[in-house]
C-alpha cells in the first residue's frame, strides 16, 4: 500500500469522527422545545464538547508519542460512536450534554494526534502536505454531519434520523480500515508525564486567529437553528452549516499558494463582513443570504485561516508536532464555546438581535487587533 491509500485511510478516519461531531446540531432546537428550555441551556449542552476537550489537550496532547498513533485514532473513533449511540437511545438536551463530552474527548485525541500521525504516513518533511490532508478531510467531516441530518429532516421530521445510524456504520467501516495503517509508536524517553500544549514563538497569532474563525462557525452551529426556526426555515440549517464549513474545501488550493501568515490574514478580512450577511439574512428570514454569508464565513474559516494556521503551528513546532497541534487546538476550541455561550446566555436575556449584534461587534473588533499586529509568523509556505 502506498503513501497516499494510507493517507486516504486515515482520512477517511478524521472524516468520520468529524462528521459525528455536528451531526445532531439541526436537532438543537426541536429537542429545546421538547424539553422545554431555552438557548441558554442548549449552548451550554453545546460547549459541554470542550469540557471533554480542553483537558485533553492540557494533559494528554502527547499521548500519541507513548502509545502510537493508530490506537489514538481507534479511540477517538469509538467515542464518536458511542455519541452518536448516546443520541438514538435518548434524544433530550441533557443526553446531548453527555454526548458532546464524549465528542469533545475523542476530537481532542484526533486533534492532538493526526497532524503527526498524517506527515508519518506521508513521510514528508513539508508541514503543507499532511496539512492539507488532514484540514479537507475534517472540514467536509465537520459540515456533512448536520447537512445529511438537515436533508433527512426534509423527508421525516425525527429526533432519531437515519443520519444517525449511517454514521454508526461508517465507524465501524474506518475501524476495520485503520488497522491496515502503521502503529507509528514514537517512544519518548521518560515517564508518562505527557506534557502541556507547546506554543512555539509566533504561534500564539495562528491560535488567536483559529479561536475567532471557530467562535463565528460555534455560533452558526448552535444558535443559528433557533434563528431560522423562528422564520420557519428550521431545515435549512444543515445546509447552512455545511456551507459554512465544507465548501471552505474549495478555498484551500488557493491558501496553499499563500504563505501561512497571508492566508491566516486573508481569513480575518473575510470574517466580519461574512458574519453580518449571515446574520442580517437569518434574523429577515432570507435563505440567500444567509447560505451566501456561510459560504464567505467558510472561505474564511475552514479555508484560509484554518489551513494556514495550523500549516504555520506546523512549520514553527519541529519535532514537537503533536504538542503544538494540541495548543492551537485548544485556542480553537476555547473559541468554539466560551463566546456561543455567552450569546446564548444574552439571547434569553436581551433577544437574539442585541446578542447577534454584540457578537458581531466583538468579532470585528478581534479581528481589527489580530490585523495590527506586527508579523511574527516566518515566511514558510505551504505548498
Amino acid at each position: 500500500m502506498n503513501s497516499r491509500h494510507r493517507a486516504a485511510r486515515l482520512a477517511f478516519a478524521l472524516f468520520v469522527i468529524t462528521t459525528g461531531v455536528n451531526l445532531q446540531a439541526p436537532l438543537y432546537a426541536a429537542m429545546a422545545r421538547q424539553d422545554g428550555v431555552g438557548l441558554t441551556a442548549t449552548t451550554v449542552a453545546f460547549s459541554f464538547y470542550v469540557a471533554g476537550i480542553v483537558p485533553v489537550l492540557l494533559l494528554l496532547g502527547g499521548l500519541s508519542d507513548h502509545i502510537g498513533r493508530r490506537p489514538v485514532i481507534w479511540m477517538s473513533l469509538a467515542l464518536s460512536g458511542a455519541s452518536t449511540l448516546l443520541m438514538l437511545i435518548s434524544p433530550h438536551i441533557v443526553t446531548l450534554g453527555a454526548a458532546r463530552w464524549l465528542l469533545g474527548v475523542g476530537t481532542a485525541l484526533m486533534s492532538a494526534a493526526a497532524p503527526a500521525y498524517m506527515a508519518d504516513i506521508l513521510d514528508v518533511d513539508h508541514p503543507g502536505s499532511s496539512a492539507s490532508w488532514v484540514t479537507a478531510s475534517t472540514s467536509l467531516g465537520f459540515g456533512l454531519g448536520p447537512a445529511l441530518t438537515g436533508l433527512f429532516l426534509f423527508i421525516d421530521d425525527s429526533l432519531r434520523p437515519p443520519s444517525l445510524w449511517l454514521h454508526l456504520a461508517g465507524t465501524i467501516v474506518s475501524a476495520a480500515l485503520l488497522s491496515k495503517l502503521p502503529k507509528c509508536n514514537v517512544r519518548r524517553q521518560g515517564s508518562l508525564v505527557l506534557g502541556l500544549p507547546y506554543y512555539p514563538a509566533g504561534a500564539w497569532w495562528f491560535g488567536g486567529a483559529i479561536l475567532l474563525a471557530w467562535a463565528t462557525t460555534g455560533l452558526i452551529i448552535s444558535i443559528l437553528p433557533a434563528v431560522l426556526a423562528r422564520v420557519g426555515l428550521t431545515q435549512w440549517s444543515g445546509v447552512a452549516t455545511l456551507c459554512a464549513i465544507s465548501c471552505g474545501l474549495a478555498f484551500q488550493p488557493a491558501a496553499r499558494r499563500l504563505s501561512p501568515t497571508r492566508s491566516t490574514r486573508t481569513g480575518l478580512i473575510l470574517l466580519p463582513p461574512a458574519y453580518a450577511l449571515l446574520s442580517w439574512g437569518a434574523l429577515q428570514g432570507n435563505v440567500a443570504l444567509v447560505l451566501v454569508g456561510a459560504l464567505v464565513a467558510s472561505s474564511a474559516c475552514y479555508g484560509f485561516i484554518y489551513l494556514g494556521g495550523l500549516s504555520g503551528v506546523a512549520a514553527l513546532a519541529g519535532a514537537r508536532k503533536a504538542r503544538a497541534s494540541s495548543g492551537f487546538f485548544l485556542m480553537a476550541y476555547v473559541g468554539f464555546s466560551v463566546p456561543v455561550v455567552f450569546t446564548g446566555i444574552l439571547a434569553d436575556n436581551y433577544g437574539l438581535e442585541m446578542a447577534l449584534g454584540t457578537f458581531g461587534v466583538l468579532l470585528a473588533a478581534g479581528v481589527g487587533l489580530m490585523l495590527m499586529r506586527p508579523g511574527e509568523i516566518p515566511p514558510t509556505r505551504n505548498g
